[in-house]
Formats: C-alpha cells, structure tokens, sequence
C-alpha cells in the first residue's frame, strides 16, 4: 500500500484559456448580417430590433445597419438601425 496519495487530482486541474466575453461591437457602428455584438453570461444587454439571441445569451446581428445602445424601463437593450 502506498504511503501517499497519487496526485491525479492535481495533475486533472489545467488553466483553461477565457471565454473571451463583451462587447464586440460598439454604438454607431455599422454590422452586417450574422455579426456578433455581445457575448455575454445572462441577459445583462437585450435584443432590440434587428437582433436576436443565441442559445448561450449571444446577441447577433439580423439584418445589415448601424448598432444602437439604449435604455427601456432599466433595462439595457441593443438594436440594428438601418443606415
């Protein structure tokens, strides 16, 4: 019998690289169709017009225009305006 104790359990734990979350795109600028605007955990921006969802909370561009970032009732929301 061994007299310690193997070390699989550190050897399993590794850094794992971020998740690369945020804003990937700002207000007032132009986005094309499919274009992600925010990565986010939750619905901390929601999607406004010209926009939807992902199933991770990703919010992406449906038509072509230009990215506007407003308050309703305070909630932040996103929405494509067409330029």
């Amino acid at each position: 019998m061994a007299h310690t104790k193997s070390q699989g359990k550190t050897n399993q734990k590794s850094n794992r690289p971020g998740q690369r979350r945020g804003l990937k795109k700002f207000g007032d600028q132009t986005v094309n169709v499919g274009q992600i605007i925010v990565r986010q955990v939750g619905s901390k921006y929601h999607s406004g017009e010209g926009t939807k969802y992902g199933k991770d909370f990703t919010i992406y561009a449906i038509r072509p225009g230009i990215i506007k970032f407003f308050k309703r009732l305070g909630k932040q929301f996103v929405s494509v305006v067409k330029a």
